[in-house]
């Protein structure tokens, strides 16, 4: 195969796979964490009176001043955190180029980067780009929930570890990451040099009173952590493509070394749409949560009902469920089977990992979608 061996493990994603399969079996699609409506009315108006006004050319390489701003103030009121929007925020072309340039730009081949599991996919795959290697340490069981491994991380750290990958709130599972892990993350961030690069794209949608807590508030994490946040969960504006990195200047400086080969820029008429949400719009994504909270609890119990053991989501778009009380023990096969059988597509959790065995029955449903998709999902559910 004339692709580099590196590359070889990543050459289809798990979202696209179950997508076409929904597509193929006209499957209510809890696979792909999508939204089914738009965002905020006046940020899809700022949208269009930017491409009528002719913010249709190249945007500044890192990004418009606009947004930059608004991205700094956000994160001043909403965590105290101080950036120079001219010198420690630059807009990527989503969350997903923000984490691909921090990666190429402060990972040498041979570093080690050490991730949680299960892990959004395009983390592996861009520290095989940067030709790192991948040390992970996995969730464990806690009650109906799950929890972060302290001993495993420390373990995990070695005097090559270049940066640890930290996703809160995290996707597939839902959990939130307790203070006392920040903490324990932030003290081995310290004591070995490490940079902290941290996936907080969920920020704004947590449940039941549950708070996130960004890690660079975190005493001395400011001054080593890459946090990265964008629109497309916030403003259910996914196909927009409108991410940002915040950190010190030199941190930003080496992330936007390897961001300016990779698209240079984009998203030029969305940009100042998504300022204009930042602004004006953050009771719409408060109350968007409060929706999101409710369908979770709708899909979890419809969940229960058709027979899984359920666990606890406290944000995200996502929900786990362990189907073995269905005499299920392998959720790969299941996913793949399950649009044809029934007309639903999930995603298994063993594409996340690189330990299957504790996750391998494990199953992922998205409850971003419709009160009718999810009732409709619930009643082929119930077939099973």
């Amino acid at each position: 195969m004339p692709l580099v061996a590196r590359m070889q493990p990543f050459t289809s994603t798990i979202f696209a796979e179950m997508s076409a399969l929904a597509v193929a079996h006209d499957a209510v699609n809890l696979g792909q964490g999508f939204p089914d409506s738009d965002g905020p009315e006046s940020m899809l108006d700022a949208a269009r009176a930017a491409i009528t006004d002719g913010f249709n050319q190249y945007p500044p390489g890192p990004g418009i001043p606009e947004l930059r701003e608004a991205v700094a103030a956000q994160q001043l009121d909403d965590y105290g955190l101080a950036y120079d929007p001219d010198t420690d925020v630059l807009i990527t072309v989503g969350a997903t180029e923000a984490i691909a340039g921090a990666v190429l730009g402060l990972v040498d081949a041979g570093d080690e980067v050490v991730m949680i599991e299960p892990y959004y996919d395009a983390y592996a795959a861009t520290v095989a780009l940067a030709g790192g290697v991948r040390r992970t340490v996995s969730l464990v069981p806690d009650g109906d929930g799950f929890r972060l491994d302290r001993d495993a991380l420390a373990a995990a750290f070695s005097p090559t570890t270049a940066a640890v990958i930290v996703n809160s709130p995290h996707n597939p599972t839902g959990t939130i990451l307790s203070d006392d892990d920040l903490a324990e993350i932030a003290r081995l961030c310290i004591a070995n040099d490490v940079v902290a690069i941290t996936d907080e794209v969920y920020e704004h949608l947590v449940f039941d009173g549950a708070v996130h807590r960004s890690l660079a508030t975190l005493p001395g994490m400011k001054e080593r952590t890459l946090r990265i946040s964008g629109a497309a969960k916030t403003f259910h504006v996914t196909g927009w493509k409108v991410g940002w990195i915040s950190g010190p200047r030199e941190l930003i400086a080496a992330a936007r070394a390897a961001k300016q080969y990779l698209t240079y820029v984009g998203s030029g008429p969305f940009q100042p749409a998504i300022a204009h949400a930042l602004r004006n719009e953050m009771d719409w994504v408060r109350d968007d949560a409060v929706a999101l909270g409710e369908k979770r609890t709708m899909l979890s119990t419809a969940l229960t009902d058709a027979g899984f053991s359920v666990h606890r989501s406290q944000g995200t778009y996502f929900v786990c469920a362990d189907p073995r009380p269905l005499g299920v023990t392998d959720g790969d096969t299941f996913c793949r089977e399950l649009p044809e059988r029934i007309g639903v597509a999930a995603v298994p959790i063993s594409a996340f990992v690189d330990d299957a065995g504790p996750w391998r029955h494990m199953v992922r449903f998205a409850f971003a979608k419709s009160d009718d998709a999810i009732a409709e999902a619930a009643r082929r559910l119930r077939t099973l």
